[in-house]
This record gives C-alpha cells, sequence and structure tokens, in this order.
C-alpha cells in the first residue's frame, strides 16, 4: 500500500524552494562547476532581453521637448551612470564604454533583483503544475540569490580591468606594476627579488579579494533577503480556522507588506553599489602607482 502523501515540513519547504533546476537532481551546491542552473540562466536572459527591449523603446521615443515620465526615468538613470562615471574614470575615452556598461549593470541587476518581490509560491506553483514530476519540479527564480551568477559577474568585472591595466599601463607597464606595488623596490637585488615576489602575491590576493567580495556581497544580500520572504511565507501557511491560525495569516500580511516595502530599498541599493564598485575597480585599472 503506497504511503500517505503529507504537507512537507517547514524545513522540506524552504530546502525545495532553495534547490535550482539544474541538469544534476537536487540540491547541489554552488561550487560544482559542471553543473548549469537552468532556472538562473533563464529567468537572466529573459529579463536581460526584456531591459534590452524598453532601452530600445524608451530611445526610440525620446524627444527633445518636454519628456515625459517614462522618458524622464531614463533620462534620470542615464545622467546618473554618465555622473559616477566621470567622477570616478577620468579617461574619456574608456568612458565610451564604462558609462554604458555601468547603466547595463545597475538596470539588469536591479530588475534580477526585482523577482524577489513576487510571491515565492507563485512561479514555483505553477512550473509545478505543469512538471511532469511536480515532486521534483525545482525552481527559484531570483538569479542574484545565485552564487554562480554574481561570481560570474564579479569575474566579469575583473577581465574588464585586467583589459584596462593592460589598455592603460601597457602589458610591460602593468608588469612592472604588479612587482613594484605597493611596497615599492629595492636598489639591492636581493631584496628587489624580495619584494616582488611579496608586491606579486599582495597584487593577487587583491584581485582575488575584490572579486570574490564584489560577487559575495550582493549574493549574500540578496540570499537572505529570498530566505526571509519564505519564513514569512511559512505564517501563511500554517493559517487555520482559529485564532492563533488567523493572528499568523494577520502577522504573514502585516510582515510580507513591510519587509516587500523595504527589500526595494535593498534591492536598489543592491544594484547601485554593484555598478559603484564596478567603477571603483575600473577607476583604478586606470591609476598608476
Amino acid at each position: 500500500m503506497a504511503a500517505e502523501e503529507h504537507a512537507p515540513t517547514s524545513g522540506e519547504y524552504i530546502q525545495h524552494h532553495l534547490t535550482h533546476l539544474s541538469n544534476i537532481m537536487g540540491n547541489t551546491g554552488p561550487l560544482n562547476f559542471h553543473v548549469v542552473h537552468w532556472d538562473s540562466v533563464a529567468f537572466s536572459s529573459i529579463i536581460g532581453v526584456i531591459a534590452l527591449i524598453v532601452g530600445m523603446i524608451a530611445a526610440r521615443r525620446a524627444t527633445s521637448g518636454v519628456p515625459g515620465r517614462f522618458q524622464a526615468a531614463v533620462e534620470f538613470l542615464v545622467e546618473m551612470t554618465e555622473n559616477q562615471a566621470k567622477a570616478i574614470v577620468h579617461n574619456a575615452t574608456s568612458r565610451k564604454m564604462v558609462a554604458p556598461m555601468a547603466l547595463t549593470i545597475f538596470v539588469w541587476i536591479f530588475l534580477l533583483n526585482a523577482m524577489d518581490l513576487l510571491p515565492v509560491d507563485l512561479l514555483p506553483y505553477l512550473w509545478e503544475h505543469s512538471a511532469s514530476d511536480p515532486e521534483h519540479a525545482f525552481l527559484r527564480v531570483v538569479p542574484t540569490a545565485d552564487l554562480s551568477v554574481t561570481m560570474g559577474m564579479s569575474v566579469a568585472v575583473l577581465l574588464v580591468c585586467l583589459y584596462y591595466n593592460v589598455k592603460i599601463k601597457g602589458a610591460g607597464g602593468w608588469a612592472h606594476e604588479l612587482v613594484v606595488a605597493p611596497f615599492g623596490t629595492s636598489k639591492n637585488p636581493f631584496f628587489a627579488v624580495l619584494l616582488g615576489i611579496v608586491n606579486f602575491a599582495m597584487q593577487m590576493i587583491e584581485f582575488v579579494a575584490k572579486t570574490v567580495s564584489h560577487g559575495m556581497r550582493l549574493y549574500g544580500n540578496m540570499y537572505a533577503g529570498e530566505l526571509i520572504f519564505l519564513l514569512i511565507a511559512l505564517l501563511g501557511g500554517a493559517f487555520t480556522l482559529s485564532v492563533g491560525g488567523f493572528g499568523l495569516a494577520l502577522l504573514h500580511i502585516i510582515a510580507g507588506t513591510a519587509w516587500a516595502i523595504f527589500h526595494i530599498l535593498i534591492i536598489t541599493l543592491q544594484a547601485f553599489v554593484f555598478m559603484m564598485l564596478t567603477l571603483v575597480y575600473i577607476g583604478q585599472a586606470h591609476d598608476s602607482h
């Protein structure tokens, strides 16, 4: 006789919602490089295309007269990123690529973060009821709560920084900087070699630390936000026809509304911080030690 179905426990509910749709069944963790999180890839791509289409519409509808609300909002974003780029990256030629890249980063990450404002069970519920195996129909809808996505973005920023290090300083100039900064060098050959090794090690540590912290900061904040939404959702799932049940349902509504409003600030701030750190790192690539 088949075992009777039972409602998932709180732990099972959270575990299910934190498991990716991937090429390998189950929660494989963020550091398995042979695993592809198809949900993160799909939502990132779809949202990126939507952002691109909206940007194209804004460009085509732009007028020289009094702008409407939509055009004014887009112009505000463009001006904001341009001003930040001018303040940090002082090379006008570099800004022709860096400023649009900063705008893309801010808009894309903001929209990816905003997926956290959807009801936590909405898309997973639709996915489960359209899947052939609902029990294993995993789906996570916030790409920036996936470490592989945020680290991929930070590694991309690292590659851009390496490109500008070579472009601005030349391969020889950058190689020289790697062995003389931050501690300088010495006229004594022995100490010159020793300082060169130490300087190179410090430079590598700096590159790794900046890249890891860049990606981890965004991931940690969005993962925590997603987890809090799941915990709030459990309050609604505990609803029963009793005084305590109605109290939990009311708490679910109040807490969910309050956290969603506060989370709007978080998703905006995290997109802005990631963009600003990108500009700072690229600006540092233009500076000589």
